[in-house]
């Protein structure tokens, strides 16, 4: 099974020039361009811009602006999350509230945001936009949801509804919305599997390492498992089934595509969430 370089490898062209358009309109403190420069896995367009290969579709430059806007606001809910939770590192470095301080790192994420929301309705589709905007709708009401429920053990369907909201749309949004642009009627919910198996997965490896979450207060699907602080071997075990009941759902959502390197790699990338 091959690696995420490996698979990155594949569509390393196109990442590139997602890369340059992420900040081609970006005119900002260079804390911020700096931020945005860092590495990080772009694993939205990587796996949309799989799955639209997969598809027989190339990789035009009205995609990578619109996958350049989907991590636009993955950054700025990142830069929000991190003044939320008074996080002074990200992805190796200072965060940008940080060096900047909380004021200055809200109004960047809200700078980002609308850079965004322009490249968005410069691809002239409403119906992107309608889809743009409920998504960003649902990203808040799920960041809500989570400090709503802070320090109180969620019922398991709040749990899943937040996990949707504030991580699965974003997939599912990427994914879809560039499947409408290239003239392809898909309803299929792959990127919205892939996306709650990939939280999933994060919120396991949180409490096997840091166990950060749970000493803020926010109780994810090991702890919902366990009703308990203490997490138990049950609680552990039942977290890893939901999580492989989405990767489950993720891959028979692939049963429609034909064999390709880039399904392939597609399924490499869904497989590589499982828990051993």
């Amino acid at each position: 099974m091959q690696g995420y370089s490996e698979i990155l490898n594949i569509m390393q062209v196109e990442i590139n020039l997602l890369k340059k358009e992420l900040i081609s309109d970006i005119s900002i403190d260079d804390k911020v361009l700096e931020f945005l420069n860092s590495p990080s896995k772009h694993i939205r367009p990587l796996l949309s811009f799989l799955y639209l290969k997969a598809s027989g579709k190339n990789i035009d430059e009205t995609q990578i602006k619109y996958q350049s806007a989907i991590e636009l606001v993955h950054n700025a809910s990142l830069i929000h999350d991190d003044v939320i939770d008074e996080s002074t590192i990200r992805r190796g470095k200072n965060s940008l509230n940080e060096d900047l301080g909380n004021k200055i790192a809200v109004i960047s994420g809200d700078y980002i945001l609308s850079v965004a929301m322009e490249k968005v309705l410069s691809l002239g589709s409403l119906e992107l936009v309608e889809m743009f905007c409920k998504t960003l709708k649902n990203m808040t009401k799920g960041e809500i949801s989570q400090y709503k429920m802070i320090f109180e053990i969620p019922e398991l369907k709040n749990y899943l509804t937040k996990t949707e909201q504030k991580t699965a749309d974003l997939f599912d949004l990427s994914l879809k919305g560039s499947l409408k642009l290239a003239g392809i009627n898909n309803d299929y919910d792959f990127a919205k599997f892939f996306g709650m198996a990939f939280q999933i997965k994060d919120d396991l490896n949180n409490y096997n390492t840091s166990k950060t979450d749970v000493k803020e207060g926010i109780y994810t699907a090991p702890v919902i498992f366990s009703n308990s602080l203490e997490v138990t071997d049950i609680g552990l075990e039942k977290t890893r089934s939901l999580l492989n009941n989405y990767i489950d759902k993720a891959l028979k959502s692939m049963d429609i595509l034909h064999e390709s390197i880039y399904k392939e790699a597609l399924s490499d990338l869904v497989k590589g969430l499982k828990d051993e």
